[in-house]
């Protein structure tokens, strides 16, 4: 049996994590050992943040940003395949839009991993919203 991929979204800016975070998602963070992240030290923050009870040294992590090379990448699925869940987490907001998550996303679908995207803050639809742009 596979892991599922869980698009984790993080807080934009300095909001209190409770503030903008479903408790749902706090929860869930308990149960994943494995993140892709696009940076260790903001994402062990946000996790800190989240108190969580894992340990976070205990936790696994693998960076994705601009700088990480494509043939990395399926390596950083290959605890998916072993049935292991894992978080991706974006910089601020929601991970895969805008942001290299899309890329992890695009390779759990081609090896039929169910992606699970969680709700919080998007910038893009914050900023449709304010606009007084309708949307359609």
């Amino acid at each position: 049996m596979k892991g599922k991929l869980y698009l984790i979204p993080t807080t934009l800016g300095e909001s209190e994590i409770n503030q903008v975070i479903p408790a749902f998602n706090t929860d869930l963070l308990n149960q994943i050992n494995y993140f892709i992240v696009e940076n260790i030290r903001t994402a062990r923050r946000f996790l800190s943040k989240s108190k969580i009870s894992s340990k976070i040294d205990d936790l696994v992590f693998f960076e994705l940003n601009k700088h990480t090379p494509p043939e990395e990448l399926a390596s950083f699925i290959k605890p998916l395949l072993s049935g292991e869940n894992i978080g991706l987490i974006s910089e601020a907001g929601c991970p895969a839009v805008a942001d290299p998550g899309a890329d992890i996303v695009a390779l759990a679908h081609n090896s039929d991993i169910e992606i699970v995207p969680l709700v919080g803050p998007s910038s893009i639809l914050l900023a449709l919203m304010a606009s007084g742009f309708n949307g359609q």
